[in-house]
């Protein structure tokens, strides 16, 4: 049973506030989120309370573990068998990017998504350096916190790095995969990373973290990577509204000391050579905008068991929740 603790809340919000933030995730990694997909997400979200496509309520509560509490959205029961669903955000969001597809999710299992560690409202983690290992370390101890034995799995970008990891590590905890983003850099390209994607930041007494985290997220709306700023790295469209600026650079300084811990793990694991050590089924999705989709196919060859997804960057969430959910019921 999941344990009760005194910081549970309970955050059901409408509107515009909660339509923006399903993409945040894969936006803030690539900057592929389209203004169309967030206008289709707001539609969504205005939905009317209770009829059959409105999302859940999303409640929020924290799990204690070694390093100190973990914050968590999660919504929905787990009905008919079906597993709960653990679902893990790309860098530098948290689970609010995911908090409108928890709601649809929701609607058909106990879905569970996590602030990864240094990120949101989680504790950060105990390594000055930590790997990928580390991370999946901390997700199964998450797990056994809230006293689930298996699930399967969601992980957006960074979160695909963590699932394979604890698919290879703890076969038996996972059913089935949901990659919604891969990625697999050239030698050059994770050098290149290493050293210029996701610098150490820490406040100063002049606050110019404050216009560091701003140019930061409004970049990876319009250059990939976001620190290449010439033509040929502009991405073809335009920035995000200023509310959703806003809430990411929000999530990025909350993480502030931590966010760069998680990226160069990423950018170390070789993903490449762990994939086909996968026995699970992976569905392996992409935004059609996501300019990281040219790894897609390269990915699923290399994994034993894998179908592929093209979700078109103006279809919402309840359209991608319907991926989801078919891929996990079937």
């Amino acid at each position: 049973m999941e344990p009760t603790t005194s910081e549970r809340s309970t955050e059901s919000e409408a509107g515009s506030h909660v339509a923006r933030r399903d993409m945040l995730s894969a936006m803030l990694w690539s900057g592929s989120a389209v203004a169309a997909a967030l206008q289709a997400d707001n539609a969504q979200a205005q939905t009317q309370p209770g009829s059959p496509s409105a999302p859940l309520a999303v409640d929020r509560a924290f799990i204690r573990i070694r390093e100190g509490l973990v914050h968590y959205r999660t919504a929905g029961q787990s009905r008919g068998g079906k597993l709960p669903l653990y679902m893990v955000h790309g860098g530098p969001g948290s689970s609010r990017g995911l908090e409108t597809i928890v709601g649809n999710l929701g609607r058909n299992r106990r879905v569970i998504a996590a602030d990864t560690l240094g990120y949101g409202d989680s504790a950060a983690p105990e390594p000055d350096v930590p790997e990928i290992e580390y991370y999946t370390d901390s997700v199964l101890r998450i797990l056994d916190a809230l006293g689930i034995e298996k699930v399967d799995y969601y992980g957006s970008h960074t979160g695909a790095h963590i699932g394979t990891e604890l698919a290879i590590r703890a076969p038996d905890r996972v059913r089935r995969l949901i990659f919604d983003g891969v990625t697999m850099f050239a030698p050059e390209e994770r050098d290149d990373y290493l050293a210029n994607y996701a610098p150490a930041i820490k406040p100063d007494m002049y606050g110019r973290q404050l216009t560091w985290a701003w140019h930061f997220v409004r970049d990876m709306s319009l250059f990939f990577p976001h620190f290449r700023h010439d033509a040929s790295h502009r991405l073809p469209r335009g920035l995000p509204s200023a509310e959703g600026l806003h809430n990411s650079v929000l999530d990025v300084l909350k993480a502030l000391t931590t966010y760069h811990k998680s990226y160069n793990a990423v950018f170390r694991h070789k993903f490449d050579q762990r994939l086909p050590l996968v026995e699970h089924e992976v569905l392996c999705i992409t935004r059609s905008s996501d300019p990281n989709m040219r790894y897609l196919e390269a990915a699923a060859a290399l994994l034993k068991n894998a179908k592929t997804e093209i979700v078109d960057g103006s279809r919402n969430s309840q359209d991608v929740a319907s991926v989801i959910n078919g891929f996990l019921d079937a």
